[in-house]
């Protein structure tokens, strides 16, 4: 009696052609439940309040368009901006410190200004803010500063800042703190591309 027990289907286990059936449907409904999303957490950035940038950028302001090499140097209190023609010549060098802002242009003229916010459009092509910039180039958003997409490493991918969108279509290295490699900054017909050739935080 016990082995006619065991040995019947429907009581200690289930006919094979149930068991077919309720294997097709578990199948089913795991391929149509939603695939919970990924997504990285932000990336721990800390902006360096000295560096070294060089690169190439191209500027358009809807109307006209310029390219060339840019050399940055960055602190707390002063700021060198030099721009390059594609031929290597200076076409430009701002210098800005607490003292005031001074434009040089390739024949030696030069203008005066309180603040570089007024001579910078003049080196770039475009009006920037410049107080955000070095944190633009850095990805590392200051205040007021949003954040709308991050890359698979949790770093900004997309900041939107004082009207302005900044796309960081790549990183120099894999790392959390690698700088941005190229980065297009825009606002309605203004544009910026810079391509980071070499980023040296200073002392």
């Amino acid at each position: 009696m016990k082995a006619a027990i065991l040995s019947a289907p429907g009581r200690g286990r289930p006919a094979p052609g149930s068991l077919f059936a309720a294997l097709l449907t578990a199948a089913a409904l795991s391929a149509c439940a939603p695939l919970a999303p990924s997504v990285a957490p932000a990336a721990e950035r800390h902006a360096t309040a000295a560096f070294e940038l060089e690169g190439r950028m191209s500027a358009s302001d809807g109307a006209r368009a310029a390219s060339g090499r840019v050399e940055w140097q960055h602190a707390p209190a002063s700021d060198t901006w030099t721009v390059y023609t594609p031929l290597g010549q200076i076409a430009a060098r701002l210098e800005s410190d607490a003292e005031g802002a001074r434009l040089t242009d390739a024949s030696g003229q030069r203008l005066d200004a309180p603040r570089a916010d007024a001579l910078l459009p003049q080196v770039l092509g475009v009006d920037v803010p410049v107080a955000r910039l070095a944190d633009w180039v850095q990805a590392t958003p200051g205040d007021g500063a949003e954040v709308r997409a991050r890359d698979a490493l949790g770093r900004p991918a997309l900041v939107i800042d004082q009207g302005w969108r900044i796309d960081y279509l790549e990183y120099a290295a894999p790392g959390a703190e690698a700088p941005p490699a190229r980065i297009d900054i825009s606002r309605g017909d203004a544009r910026i591309r810079l391509i980071v050739d070499t980023w040296t935080p200073l002392p």
